[in-house]
């Protein structure tokens, strides 16, 4: 068996791999064997059908499977072994002839393929590149800290409804027209409304100032403007139900609950940092800031790149890619793809393809390595940033690590942490080598920034 590389241009080869009967054959006696046994041939026990009769019925397929295995084998690990940057796959030469498998004992496969173009880059102190730090100023630390006392609030019995976000809970029944109960009609024992959700002021009037212990007589279909869904919701009954209910109700009232935002005391500091990390309200706000700060750091991050990309590409100049090759590749690998959608993507395509070859060549040139202690860290600041969300910051590192660990089991998940893994080293790779320009702007100038 022979493999070779014929270099068409720069940017374009022909592996030719010649395979020769002794090549092959074994391979297929060792399958037809194997086939023997299993096989269930009419008139013959398993495994007992001559072997004369299988290879008559079945031996040119296996042929054929054989030598796609050997040559598909031989193709990657030649591919693999020489170390070439291929783009794409490979694909069946437009060249190669065909094959007669019930005569042709040798045969000779030719397989196009792409090669990635030349990339010097190099970067140094005289390149300068834009970072932007985001200020994080008193109405973001202060809308935080509203955050956390929400998050960490508490819900509180009180005697009467003051304000439209309390929740009512009672017993409801349905009234005839002279505001009696009426016979047969609705009765809901553990209703709740909250009365912020109410679309017409003079039914939400009502519920002003409403004590625990009063009854109030109300129209729900006047109260919610006839949205079935929310009367429905109120009353337990079906939308089209609740499209018929235009009767009022009365409202008995037995229980008022009030969400009450967290003061911001001790105890507050050691729910949102841990017990004891900060002890007054000026070491909270300034750890509030620190945190805010640290959540800025990879959006910033990803400007950098963003920013080092347009550098990055005019360093690099104009590449030749094999086009002819790409398009008949995309063509054949893509599904619903037609020569023309191709052509419209193409240019998109080959500047994306322009970068990614840019980060890899990066990642040669620096040696840089992404191992697994790197992958469980920055789970742990996904995971960390997940929990800060809903005002969780003193997350333990047990806790972090498992649910890292829990992360990294789904395959997307897992796939997406790697890339962003690589793509921090290739980051902090590039700010060392440039001189960075560094410029604190605030949160809206930097989301203008993506405008």
């Amino acid at each position: 068996m022979n493999v070779s590389l014929k270099n068409i241009d720069t940017v374009n080869g022909i592996i030719n791999i010649e395979i020769a009967k002794a090549d092959y054959q074994p391979k297929v006696d060792e399958a037809l064997k194997t086939f023997r046994k299993k096989a269930n041939v009419p008139g013959f026990r398993k495994g007992m059908a001559p072997m004369g009769m299988l290879k008559k019925m079945y031996g040119k397929s296996i042929k054929i499977d054989e030598i796609n295995k050997l040559v598909g084998e031989k193709l990657y690990g030649y591919i693999r072994e020489n170390k070439i940057n291929i783009l794409g796959e490979p694909l069946p030469s437009e060249q190669q002839a065909d094959f007669d498998f019930d005569t042709q004992e040798d045969y000779d496969f030719a397989f196009d393929i792409a090669l990635a173009p030349e990339i010097k880059i190099n970067l140094s102190k005289d390149d300068k590149i834009v970072y932007y730090n985001v200020a994080v100023d008193d109405e973001m630390v202060n809308n935080q800290i509203d955050a956390y006392k929400s998050n960490f609030g508490t819900y509180v019995q009180v005697d009467a409804a003051t304000e439209e976000k309390d929740l009512v809970k009672g017993t409801v029944v349905e009234l005839d027209e002279n505001n009696e109960p009426k016979e047969g009609g609705i009765r809901i024992e553990g209703a709740v409304l909250m009365s912020s959700y109410m679309k017409n002021e003079e039914e939400k009037a009502k519920f002003a100032n409403a004590a625990k212990n009063s009854v109030i007589v109300f129209n729900p279909a006047k109260a919610y403007d006839n949205a079935d869904a929310e009367i429905a919701s109120f009353l337990r009954v079906s939308k089209e139900e609740a499209a018929d209910i235009t009767s009022n109700f009365s409202f008995e009232i037995e229980e008022i609950t009030r969400y009450q935002e967290a003061q911001l005391n001790q105890e507050l500091f050691d729910r949102v940092f841990g017990k004891d990390t900060v002890t007054t309200e000026e070491e909270f706000v300034a750890k509030v800031r620190e945190a805010l700060q640290e959540q800025m750091a990879p959006e910033s991050d990803f400007r950098f790149l963003v920013d080092a990309k347009e550098v990055l590409m005019e360093k690099v100049g104009d590449l030749q890619f094999p086009d002819a090759f790409l398009k008949r590749w995309l063509l054949a690998s893509g599904e619903d793809k037609t020569p023309e959608a191709i052509e419209e993507e193409y240019p998109a395509m080959i500047n994306d393809l322009k970068f990614h070859l840019i980060k890899e060549q990066i990642i040669k040139d620096n040696s840089l390595k992404v191992e697994e202690a790197d992958f469980l860290a920055l789970g742990k600041k996904v995971a960390k940033a997940q929990f800060a969300q809903y005002g969780m910051i003193s997350i333990p590192e047990d806790v972090l690590e498992n649910y890292a660990k829990d992360m990294m089991k789904d395959k997307n998940t897992a796939r997406n942490i790697v890339d962003r893994a690589i793509e921090e080293k290739i980051v902090a790779s590039i700010k060392e080598k440039v001189s960075l320009d560094e410029k604190t702007i605030t949160i809206e100038e930097f989301k203008n920034l993506f405008a």
